[in-house]
């Protein structure tokens, strides 16, 4: 069996040139690796090409027009205090919130767990309204300015934030008709006016 020689630079040119002169008989057959990305049927569609939004020219110390923040935080003791719906006759409510109604009875927690507090603030608020007071002052205190820095976090005056909570829950509920927080001369943050419902 004979070898195929290589063909000459000029014997090459000349072959080109006799090849493009001639028809081809039968279509050329398709690749294999043609036909198999053409049929296969759960082919991924190209990813989408991620173009960033333009950025907006704007000036050193212009105010921003961004969207507003979506976070719901809960409001502090003495906002939700006084957003609560007034109950009572509004000109004794103005009053007591400047100080100008006088509280018949008062009960200093300052200091006290939140265990010792709640019984002795239920004894209390029910007693005065068994005795017809109208208006009483709960302290509660403002709580500790700084953590102690222990491994659990501590609650900024945790009787502070809970006075107003026992104060709306049964048993007291059907007893404490406002709630509000006190009067400067009467400990200011540190304190509640409880208006009582009359007993029936």
């Amino acid at each position: 069996m004979s070898r195929r020689r290589k063909l000459k630079p000029e014997e090459e040119a000349l072959w080109g040139k006799v090849a493009e002169t001639t028809e081809r008989l039968h279509a050329p057959k398709p690749s294999f690796l043609a036909e198999t990305e053409t049929k296969r049927p759960n082919a991924k569609p190209p990813k989408p090409v991620y173009v960033p939004e333009p950025i907006m020219p704007f000036k050193i110390g212009q105010k921003s027009k961004g969207k507003a923040s979506l976070n719901d935080l809960l409001p502090s003791v003495s906002d939700r205090v006084a957003q609560s719906p007034v109950q009572m006759d509004r000109k004794a409510f103005q009053k007591m919130k400047r100080g100008k109604l006088v509280p018949e009875g008062r009960i200093d927690l300052h200091g006290m767990t939140l265990a010792e507090a709640h019984p002795e603030l239920t004894s209390f608020i029910l007693q005065s309204q068994m005795r017809g007071f109208r208006l009483v002052l709960v302290i509660s205190g403002k709580g500790k300015d700084k953590d102690s820095g222990g491994p659990i976090p501590e609650r900024m005056g945790a009787l502070r934030h809970q006075v107003p909570q026992w104060l709306k829950m049964a048993p007291l509920g059907q007893a404490v008709m406002q709630i509000s927080e006190a009067h400067l001369k009467h400990g200011g943050g540190g304190a509640y006016y409880v208006y009582l419902r009359r007993r029936r």
